[in-house]
């Protein structure tokens, strides 16, 4: 299992990396954001640790451009940027996880593993096609259509459409969300997914389209044709 770990700061490069070696993780480094970009779009990794606050290119500029070239490797964010609204950002704009500093090894570990392992199962996943009504999703193309119309979601809203056509027609709670798409196993109390569902609907209800995911208060959300 590789991980690319961008941070410019070298005495915390150094013990994520060291860490994360002690734990049978391959690690490579990069100091600043353009070195980073170019290494994660020249080699495959299972997670990509990367810092929000770079050199030469931002985290966040990072993870766009490899968002926007299909790029769909599991991103934990870390900053020391603590806000509601930084996470908010940070997990709005593709990332996998938002962690803030400091944090202890012991936790970037354990939500490495996770990541990792997640992504390793959605790959691994026998049927890679999932259709309701005029919505397909495919796993392995990372694609969605609405009838013949392509939609291009960001990996945490393609996440969440799985997870609702994996369950569809039932309601899921805000709490199965959080642990399935984010492996949050508590509530953080902010909007992220108010957020997420709203970008979903923009894009799954254009051109006068029905509408397929619905909000029942207080219990979640569901996905039917109403």
């Amino acid at each position: 299992m590789k991980i690319l770990i961008i941070e410019d700061d070298l005495t915390t490069r150094e013990f994520v990396a060291r860490g994360l070696r002690e734990h049978g993780f391959v690690v490579d480094e990069a100091e600043d954001g353009h070195q980073g970009l170019m290494m994660a779009t020249s080699c495959e990794y299972q997670l990509i640790i990367l810092d929000r606050m770079l050199p030469q290119l931002d985290g966040l500029k990072v993870l766009g451009a490899l968002r926007a070239t299909e790029n769909h490797t599991p991103v934990m964010i870390l900053s020391a940027m603590d806000s509601v609204e930084d996470r908010v950002v940070g997990l709005t704009s593709g990332s996998d996880d938002y962690l803030t500093k400091p944090f202890a090894l012991a936790e970037l570990v354990a939500r490495a593993n996770i990541l990792v392992k997640r992504n390793q199962l959605v790959a691994a996943t026998v049927s890679s096609e999932y259709s309701y009504d005029d919505l397909r999703l495919d796993i392995k193309s990372h694609r969605v259509w609405r009838g013949s119309r392509l939609i291009n979601l960001q990996q945490k809203e393609f996440l969440l459409l799985q997870y609702l056509m994996e369950h569809v027609e039932s309601v899921v709670s805000r709490m199965s969300l959080f642990e399935s798409v984010w492996s949050y196993h508590f509530d953080p109390k902010t909007n992220v997914i108010d957020v997420h569902i709203a970008n979903l609907r923009k894009k799954l209800e254009q051109e006068g389209e029905p509408s397929l995911i619905h909000t029942v208060r207080g219990a979640g959300y569901v996905l039917r044709r109403v």
